[in-house]
């Protein structure tokens, strides 16, 4: 596999809004198939990193789910929407700016301690289960686009999940993928065991 020509046409899988906040990178040193850091706010791009040694040994269904999936979950990383945690924060730094400019140590010390708690729910937020579950999903409905049904965008990302666990000679999958591999299969039609609504509650 010429990581090059993957890299291109990966970039033509990938929706738009994929294209213009990510960048696949080539990094044949990790131990991993493919990995993202958690994007912070100040990141404008989003890097992907594939080991195309290992990525190779997935199939093609299995590679575009794998990669759909990923710009789903960097996509789906929201720090600035509009929603009563993001408001805290912002009227926090607010009125630790004011307090700060009137010399109140107690209320900078307040608005400062507001600003770290709606920050922390953020972040919370965004690294939950439910971000992982909604991550496949979006990968799904964009396979969709590209040709696949949804039964079998979601067997292939089921079977890549655990394809990369084999690769990457791991004893068996986390406890994230395990939820992840239920609600595949459940939207793949092959149980009707469902994950729980109220899973990070």
């Amino acid at each position: 596999m010429e990581p090059n020509a993957e890299i291109r046409r990966l970039l033509d899988l990938m929706p738009a809004s994929g294209r213009m906040l990510t960048k696949i990178v080539s990094k044949p040193e990790q131990a991993k198939v493919i990995d993202a850091t958690f994007p912070l706010p100040w990141n404008s791009e989003r890097p992907i990193y594939i080991n195309f040694d290992l990525w190779r040994r997935l199939t093609k269904p299995q590679r575009d789910l794998l990669l759909l999936r990923t710009v789903g979950w960097l996509t789906g990383v929201k720090w600035f929407k509009p929603d009563i945690y993001q408001a805290v924060a912002i009227a926090g730094l607010l009125g630790g700016f004011v307090e700060s400019a009137q010399a109140d140590a107690v209320g900078v010390v307040v608005a400062g301690g507001l600003t770290t708690v709606a920050m922390l729910r953020i972040w919370r937020t965004n690294r939950s289960q439910q971000t992982e579950l909604n991550a496949d999903e979006a990968a799904i409905r964009v396979a969709q686009r590209r040709g696949y049904s949804e039964a079998e965008a979601a067997e292939h990302l089921l079977s890549a999940i655990e394809g990369v666990a084999k690769i990457e000679k791991r004893s068996g999958l986390d406890f994230t993928e395990l939820i992840r591999s239920q609600n595949l299969r459940t939207i793949a039609g092959l149980s009707s065991v469902r994950v729980p609504e109220d899973l990070d509650k």
